[in-house]
C-alpha cells in the first residue's frame, strides 16, 4: 500500500468512516447543547427575572390592600381588639408609571440578549463541532505522516544494510519521525481538548461526528457587505438590546424627575372594635373611610435631583455602548462576509496544492528509485503533501464557520441556518 493511500484510508477512518456505524450530524448536537448548555440556561434565567421585575414595578399602579389585627390590654383588665382593612389605588403616580415603562424596556432587552445568547450557542456549538472534526483530520495527518516516516526509516535501514545507501540517510528518517512522533502527540492533546470542548456544552461524552461531504463546494454570497451590514443594524439582537437600555434609561430619567410631582390615591379604610374598652357606641360598628390623598413632594434633601442626574448619565453611558455596538457589529460583518468571500478561492487553491503535492510525491517516489531523488526529497514531499490535505480540511471548515458567524453578526443565524449547514455533511 503506498504511504498517500494509508494516509487516506486513516483520514476516511478518523473522519468520515466512522459516520458509517454511528455518528451524531450538527443539528443533533444542538439539540442536545440547547437543552444542557449552562450559558443558555442561564441567559435564560435572566430573561425570566427582567419579566418578574417588570411585573413588580407594575404592583406599584395596582390597588394595594392590607390587613391589621391588634388587641390591647389595659392594667384594670380591660382588654379589646381592633382590626383595620387598608385598600389604596393610585390614581395618578408618573414616577411609579414611568418606572414600569423601564422596567418593561428592560425586559425587552433582556429577551432580546436571550435571542442573541440562543445565536451565540449556535455558533459555539459549530465551532465545537468543527473544531473536533478539524482535530480529527489533523491527528489522522500526523499519524500518516508518522507512519510513512517510520517506514522509511525501514527502508533506509535496509538500503543501508545491503551497502546501497550512506548511515545518513537512516539518520535522517529517524530525525524525521521523531519529529512527526512530536506532533503526533500534540494533535492527540489537542483532539482531546476539542472533545472536551463539544462535551461542556452537551453535557455529554461527544459521540462520532458526520463529517463534511468530500464534494462540499464553497457557494459565492448574493449580497454584498453593505446590504449585510444594513441587515445587522435592522436585526442584531445584540444591538435591539442596546438601543432598549438607551430607551429604558431615558424613561428612568422621566421617571426619576417625576420624583417632584404630587400623587393622587383613592384609600379606603374600615375598622371594627370588640372588647370590654370599647364605648357601646362603637360596638358592632364597622366604620368606613373613603378618601382622596393627594402627595406633594416638598424637599427631600436633594435626592431627587441626584437621582436625575444619575439617571441622565446612565443613558449617557447607555448611548455610548450602543455606539461601540453598533461599530463593533458592522465590523465584524464585513470581517465575516470577507471571510467568506474569500473561502471559495482559499477551498480552489488548498484543492490545487492537494493534487499537486500528490503529484509530486509520486514523482520523488519513482525518483528515488532510479537514483535522481534523495531520501529528504521524499521525505519532504511526505510532508508536503500531509499538510495541504490538512489545510484543505481545515479551509473548509473555516468556511461553514464564516458563513454562520456572518449570519450570527446579520441576526439572522436560526434553526435553518444551522440545517443548511447540516445538508452539507456526509449522510449515513
Amino acid at each position: 500500500m503506498s504511504l498517500c493511500l494509508r494516509g487516506c484510508v486513516l483520514v476516511f477512518w478518523l473522519g468520515g468512516g466512522a459516520a458509517a456505524v454511528h455518528a451524531d450530524d450538527l443539528l443533533q448536537v444542538w439539540a442536545q447543547a440547547r437543552a444542557a448548555d449552562p450559558v443558555l440556561r442561564q441567559a435564560a434565567a435572566l430573561s425570566g427575572a427582567e419579566e418578574a421585575s417588570a411585573r413588580q414595578a407594575r404592583a406599584a399602579l395596582l390597588p394595594q390592600w392590607t390587613l391589621q389585627a391588634s388587641e390591647l390590654r389595659e392594667s384594670g383588665g380591660n382588654r379589646w381588639n381592633t382590626a383595620t382593612s387598608s385598600l389604596s389605588q393610585p390614581l395618578v403616580d408618573l414616577a411609579a408609571l414611568r418606572e414600569w415603562d423601564a422596567s418593561r424596556s428592560q425586559a425587552s432587552a433582556q429577551a432580546a440578549r436571550l435571542a442573541a445568547a440562543e445565536q451565540a450557542a449556535r455558533q459555539r456549538v459549530a465551532q465545537a463541532y468543527f473544531g473536533l472534526l478539524s482535530a480529527q483530520a489533523q491527528l489522522a495527518t500526523a499519524r500518516a505522516n508518522e507512519e510513512a516516516f517510520d517506514r522509511q526509516v525501514s527502508e533506509a535501514e535496509s538500503r543501508f544494510k545491503a551497502g546501497l545507501s550512506a548511515q545518513v540517510e537512516a539518520d535522517q528518517s529517524r530525525a524525521y519521525r521523531e519529529l512527526s512522533r512530536a506532533n503526533t502527540l500534540a494533535a492527540e492533546a489537542a483532539m482531546a481538548d476539542a472533545r472536551e470542548a463539544l462535551a461542556q456544552l452537551t453535557g455529554a461524552a461527544p459521540p462520532a461526528l458526520q463529517p463534511l461531504r468530500r464534494g462540499f463546494a464553497a457557494q459565492p454570497l448574493a449580497d454584498d457587505a453593505e446590504a449585510w451590514a444594513g441587515r445587522a443594524l435592522q436585526a442584531n439582537p445584540e444591538l435591539r438590546a442596546l438601543q432598549l437600555d438607551v430607551q429604558a434609561s431615558e424613561q428612568r430619567i422621566s421617571a426619576a424627575r417625576a420624583g417632584h410631582l404630587p400623587t393622587l390615591s383613592l384609600g379606603i379604610d374600615t375598622q371594627r372594635q370588640r372588647g370590654d374598652g370599647v364605648p357601646l357606641s362603637d360596638a358592632g360598628r364597622t366604620p368606613t373611610q373613603v378618601a382622596l390623598r393627594l402627595t406633594l413632594p416638598l424637599f427631600a434633601g436633594g435626592a431627587t435631583a441626584a437621582a436625575a442626574d444619575r439617571a441622565g448619565f446612565q443613558r449617557d453611558a447607555a448611548r455610548e455602548q450602543l455606539e461601540a455596538g453598533r461599530r463593533a457589529v458592522l465590523r465584524e460583518v464585513r470581517a465575516e462576509h470577507l471571510a467568506v468571500g474569500q473561502g471559495a478561492a482559499q477551498l480552489q487553491s488548498a484543492r490545487l496544492a492537494v493534487e499537486a503535492a500528490e503529484r509530486a510525491l509520486e514523482a520523488t517516489r519513482t525518483g528515488l528509485t532510479l537514483g535522481t531523488r534523495s531520501t529528504t526529497d521524499l521525505l519532504l514531499a511526505i510532508q508536503t503533501l500531509a499538510a495541504a490535505q490538512n489545510a484543505q480540511t481545515q479551509a473548509r471548515h473555516r468556511h461553514v464557520l464564516a458563513l454562520l458567524a456572518l449570519h450570527q453578526a446579520a441576526g439572522s443565524l436560526g434553526d435553518a441556518e444551522l440545517a443548511a449547514v447540516n445538508a452539507l455533511l456526509e449522510q449515513p
